[in-house]
């Protein structure tokens, strides 16, 4: 972390040992904790995962990210690093050597996943996006990251309904979205 952390949260969330089941993230200054994910939430999780080539990218779960200038270690659901450039060690990634993260939705995470992780990932320059969201059925890709800070945004945003495919030109691929699950009973949100 190379911003000036007052309240010295980052190095309490280094040391902090959430429950069982829980996951735990700093998002500018605050440690925000969600429970385990839902069955549909996993899924989504693994079908991204086995379309993204091994022999090309890494695709690390739960990996925490190292935000340059930012009191923020988010945990994206999944991170895609070129393999040539994964370090050997270490707890935090740092966002210079991210492709892509990706973030399913759930219930509870809709302001994080399409506000506060938007602008945060944006700030640390990281290329590709990607919002799954079986709440909407619809993907977000961003792409172009600029700015600074909490005004710090992607300029390119693509909206792609689940079952159709998803460009993501960044990695060389299309990712499939045919299998991807959605909620049940689940009120709409008003996102993106």
């Amino acid at each position: 972390m190379t911003a000036v952390d007052e309240r010295g949260m980052a190095k309490y969330i280094e040391q902090f040992e959430p429950p069982e089941g829980v996951k735990a993230e700093l998002l500018r200054g605050v440690i925000v904790m969600m429970a385990s994910p839902d069955i549909v939430h996993n899924m989504i999780v693994a079908e991204v995962q086995d379309q993204i080539p091994r022999l090309r990218w890494s695709r690390l779960q739960t990996q925490d990210v190292d935000i340059l200038d930012e009191t923020s270690e988010p945990v994206p659901d999944l991170v895609v690093v070129a393999r040539d450039l994964l370090p050997s060690s270490g707890r935090g990634l740092p966002c210079q050597l991210i492709t892509m993260v990706v973030e399913v939705v759930s219930k509870s995470s809709v302001h994080q996943d399409y506000v506060v992780k938007r602008s945060i990932y944006a700030a640390g320059r990281i290329p590709a996006y990607l919002i799954l969201d079986p709440i909407m059925a619809h993907c977000v890709l961003l792409t172009k990251p600029a700015g600074q800070g909490e005004d710090a945004d992607y300029l390119s945003q693509e909206i792609i309904k689940f079952g159709d495919q998803v460009p993501l030109e960044a990695l060389g691929l299309e990712l499939d979205t045919s299998e991807f699950g959605t909620f049940p009973d689940v009120r709409p949100h008003r996102y993106p």
